[in-house]
């Protein structure tokens, strides 16, 4: 796969930058809301949308009493809004590909307010499945150079069934079915080996170089997005430069 081996682009949630905590961990408590919700569980063994959830919580170092607040949000009687999973195939400036996973519980809401985004942003909707055709969904585990040696990294991820193991001066990238995340990841935790970020994300078969000169206005769009309240993960094969 072309263009994925981006280390200071790895998607993850938001950056996890102090500014930004406070609606990371909003969005994470709808997450996890919904997957209690729609999985009709609140049993990570049994729920595999909510036990992918509390990855990207626990990586984002989510404190406890959040998140136990949000699954007994979930699992409390009352008339609880139905959300729904949307995803928002997008073209940005430079004909970069954009794409947005949405949870809202008003459609109609959300997309006025993404259009007003791409419209005030120099972004637009994409025809259904132009954009998605560009990502395939992986498993992405990175973990950090100075963690863990690579021979050793990379033996316990090929043998527990990795597709592809990546090395740069930074670290490793072990990418896996998604089918088969879950069984790479718990080798490699069983091995007493930190990871930098893991998860299921969408990785783009092919980059599009971004012009320096662009280089501020797609960010801004990308940001955009991103702090947007039903956007729960977002994807882009922009490619900056160094």
């Amino acid at each position: 796969m072309a263009g994925h081996n981006k280390w200071s682009k790895v998607k993850h949630i938001k950056g996890a930058v102090d500014a930004k905590r406070a609606k990371i961990f909003s969005k994470l408590s709808r997450e996890i809301f919904v997957s209690v919700k729609e999985g009709a569980s609140d049993d990570p063994d049994l729920n595999p949308r909510l036990r992918m959830v509390l990855l990207k919580a626990r990586q984002a170092n989510m404190p406890s009493d959040n998140v136990q607040r949000a699954i007994q949000k979930a699992t409390g009687e009352g008339g609880a809004s139905q959300f729904l999973d949307l995803t928002y195939e997008i073209y940005g400036p430079q004909g970069v590909a954009i794409m947005a996973e949405i949870s809202t519980d008003n459609k109609n809401r959300t997309a006025a307010e993404i259009r007003h985004i791409l419209t005030k942003n120099g972004g637009s909707i994409a025809s259904a499945g132009a954009v998605s055709r560009l990502f395939h969904r992986k498993g992405q585990i990175m973990i950090a150079r100075s963690d863990a040696e690579e021979e050793r990294v990379m033996e316990i991820a090929l043998e527990a069934g990795a597709e592809d193991f990546l090395s740069d001066p930074e670290g490793y990238e072990i990418i896996t079915d998604p089918n088969l995340f879950e069984e790479v990841l718990n080798k490699i935790e069983a091995a007493s080996i930190p990871t930098v970020s893991a998860g299921v994300t969408c990785l783009a078969e092919l980059t599009t170089p971004v012009d320096p000169a662009s280089i501020e206005t797609i960010q801004k769009l990308v940001d955009k997005l991103e702090d947007h309240d039903d956007v729960t993960n977002l994807y882009t094969n922009a490619d900056f430069p160094e």
